[in-house]
């Protein structure tokens, strides 16, 4: 049973609105570290911190398919507790919260990695995990409007008349991108490009569907750059709307509906 109390969006003003929002990780975490790293981020205690006082942003969908799952989640958890960072839920992240409370679900498209090694753990911490992950995780948002509501963050999708409202159909959008009802031949959703008809004034951040280059359209920015296919994993920063990014390997196959070689440079 899903919780009630999870959050459906949150509106965020910090004294400095200074972001580095980073795409989808997949389970990359040496990628991660390296990236976090050339933003000028350095640990302190459990967490990563920035001398300009900037704040990691995730646009979800932070493990599966990769080969350090537990290390992303664990990161991210600790970045959320101790350092000010944030994260929106990704439909990978949902999955994996379904998993741990109970819901049957189909362990396919790179869960079953991260299943793995959540059962590989000794008990005691297989629990503090969990309890850590679902503490950390309802207290998450579908999206994220910041800065006056000038940035929203978001996984997979939010159309213009969405902003500032919540439904079971946004959800999906935020959850899942605009999908059509019709599946590829690899069985998954057939997405629309929502981003070409988005005409709002917010800057839309946002990831889910692997692209080969991360480009402002529209005022929107996909930053999915396939970093778990051998693509790149992309930090994009706000307010300076510039990139940073880190070379990734191949720890799985892309099978997307778009053919994209992510081994290609």
């Amino acid at each position: 049973m899903i919780r009630k109390y999870m959050q459906d969006y949150k509106t965020i003003n910090l004294k400095h609105n200074r972001f580095d929002i980073i795409g989808d990780v997949h389970g990359c975490y040496d990628e991660l570290i390296e990236l976090v790293h050339k933003l000028g981020y350095t640990k302190k205690g459990k967490a990563y911190f920035h001398p300009d006082d900037r704040r990691l942003v995730s646009v979800g969908d932070i493990a599966d398919k990769g080969n350090k799952n537990l290390d992303c989640i664990n990161f991210w958890i600790n970045q959320v507790n101790y350092g000010g960072g944030m994260w929106v839920y990704g439909n990978h992240c949902f999955k994996f919260y379904r998993y741990l409370i109970g819901n049957k679900v189909k362990l396919s498209h790179g869960i079953e990695k991260t299943v793995a090694e959540y059962n590989s753990l000794p008990k005691k911490e297989r629990d503090d995990f969990r309890n850590r992950y679902l503490r950390c995780y309802e207290g998450r948002s579908h999206y994220i409007m910041l800065d006056n509501k000038k940035l929203v963050v978001v996984h997979g999708c939010i159309k213009e008349k969405d902003i500032g409202n919540f439904g079971r159909g946004i959800k999906t959008r935020c959850l899942y991108g605009d999908v059509t009802g019709e599946f590829d031949e690899n069985g998954k959703p057939i997405r629309n490009d929502w981003a070409k008809e988005y005409k709002g004034k917010p800057l839309i951040v946002y990831g889910h569907t692997a692209v080969l280059e991360a480009k402002l359209r529209n005022n929107t920015i996909d930053i999915d750059t396939g970093c778990v296919y051998g693509g790149k994993l992309t930090a994009f920063r706000y307010p300076e709307r510039s990139i940073v990014q880190v070379k990734g390997k191949p720890y799985t196959e892309y099978k997307g509906s778009k053919k994209i070689n992510f081994l290609s440079d």
